[in-house]
């Protein structure tokens, strides 16, 4: 028998084990090339691995469980024959159904497969609930019987099957009327699961830039007239040339690489007692997503114009979304720019992505009376954040960078002509 091993593959330099978060392929599947076998979860992204090969696929790992890289958590065996499609019965005729027997072996229920063994989880409500799991269809693969299904079926009332107490003369004794008041049970009002490799690195992320870095934040707001002036003028022809709309964005990339430039301290990392100038503008654009926020980085965004930056954010922003962004298109960045306007956010503190040293936060654009040239007029407003790294940058650095990412925005043209 010819057996290929399907191993956890390398996500990048700094990892060294993942999860396999579910299986895709049930065990004992025959499986075509290119068919993707389980979803595999990092620290830093969750990717699907394919089968190299085709043939039946067997598992050497359950869901759940952390494995290193190069591991071998599954094989296939490729001398296996492909399942002959249903109806095809290879110019045999089909045996008569009238002349099946009617009732199974003896020995049937002991030769037919079993489900898979639950998770130490679903085995640990199975115990509480006085459950087994043969009691309670599955839904994993396999028919294994997961967290969830035991839950369920805890909730539905199913408990495991006792006599009843007799009488004397052998009939069923009268169950006394149960007057005790219910209590509520708590399991069944609350969901346990552990937190994803995802969130764990989030959570650790986050914890280490509160801990590590003096960050200060400094506001200012923008008038958006101009850009929105901007887009109702040329969002219909930028959108039919270039196949993706004019987004703000776009303008705030190009915004922030300006005043980068103009205070490269922003856009330098700290590394140990030494300040690490860079001379490029690599800029992480934080994308939210069903397994948390995620910060794909725009490669050399002083070389791009408005339409690469709003097709690139485009790109990396489904591929976070789908779940198959790889570990490259998170990795760097000097530099990142968060916008908690798409969910209403009107003010915020945005916290540091390390090493980088600063982040801008964009809001809400708000309708809201402001004074321009000594008359009071309504105007599109946001307010605008950053975040810094006060042990590297000063005040004066931080809000003169703000200022500028403020009139770049406000006047749109500046950028076009580099002044």
């Amino acid at each position: 028998m010819a057996v290929e091993p399907v191993k956890v593959p390398r996500a990048g330099e700094s990892i060294a084990e993942a999860t396999v978060n579910r299986w895709l392929a049930a065990d004992g599947a025959y499986v075509q090339v290119d068919q993707p076998l389980f979803e595999l979860g990092t620290d830093k992204a969750t990717q699907e691995v394919a089968a190299q090969v085709a043939g039946v696929l067997r598992h050497k790992a359950k869901e759940g469980d952390v494995v290193a890289v190069d591991a071998v958590v599954a094989e296939i065996d490729t001398d296996a024959k492909a399942p002959t499609p249903a109806g095809a019965s290879g110019g045999r005729k089909a045996p008569d159904a009238s002349h099946a027997p009617t009732t199974a072996p003896k020995n049937q229920g002991a030769d037919a497969p079993r489900s898979p063994e639950p998770g130490p989880a679903a085995t640990r409500v199975l115990a509480e609930a006085g459950l087994k799991a043969a009691d309670v269809p599955g839904t994993g693969p396999g028919g294994r019987v997961t967290k969830g299904d035991a839950l369920a079926a805890q909730g539905s009332g199913v408990r495991k099957q006792e006599s009843a107490p007799k009488s004397a003369n052998g009939q069923p004794a009268p169950v006394p009327p149960d007057t005790r008041t219910p209590t509520p049970d708590i399991r069944s009002r609350t969901t346990r699961k552990p937190l994803s490799p995802v969130r764990k690195r989030i959570a650790q992320r986050l914890l280490e830039s509160q801990n590590q870095t003096a960050t200060l934040t400094t506001f200012n707001e923008a008038d958006m007239t101009a850009i929105q002036d901007l887009r109702a003028k040329y969002n219909e022809r930028f959108e039919k040339k270039h196949g993706v709309k004019l987004g703000f964005m776009s303008v705030f990339v190009r915004a922030a690489v300006e005043a980068l430039k103009a205070y490269p301290l922003v856009n330098a990392r700290l590394d140990g007692d030494h300040v690490v100038e860079q001379h490029f503008y690599d800029i992480g654009v934080a994308v939210s997503t069903e397994k948390g926020l995620m910060v794909p980085v725009l490669r050399g965004a002083d070389q791009l114009g408005f339409a690469d930056i709003e097709k690139r954010i485009a790109e990396l922003a489904k591929k976070a979304r789908d779940g198959k962004i790889g570990v490259p298109d998170l990795e760097g960045g000097t530099f990142t720019i968060t916008n908690g306007g798409i969910f209403g956010s009107m003010m915020s503190t945005p916290i540091l992505n390390p090493p980088q040293v600063a982040i801008l936060g964009m809001h809400s654009i708000q309708k809201r009376a402001v004074v321009v040239n000594d008359q009071v007029v309504i105007r599109p407003m946001m307010y605008l954040a950053l975040s810094y790294d006060h042990r590297l940058i000063d005040g004066r650095e931080a809000v003169q960078f703000l200022v500028r990412i403020k009139e770049c925005v406000e006047n749109p043209e500046r950028m076009l002509l580099e002044v």
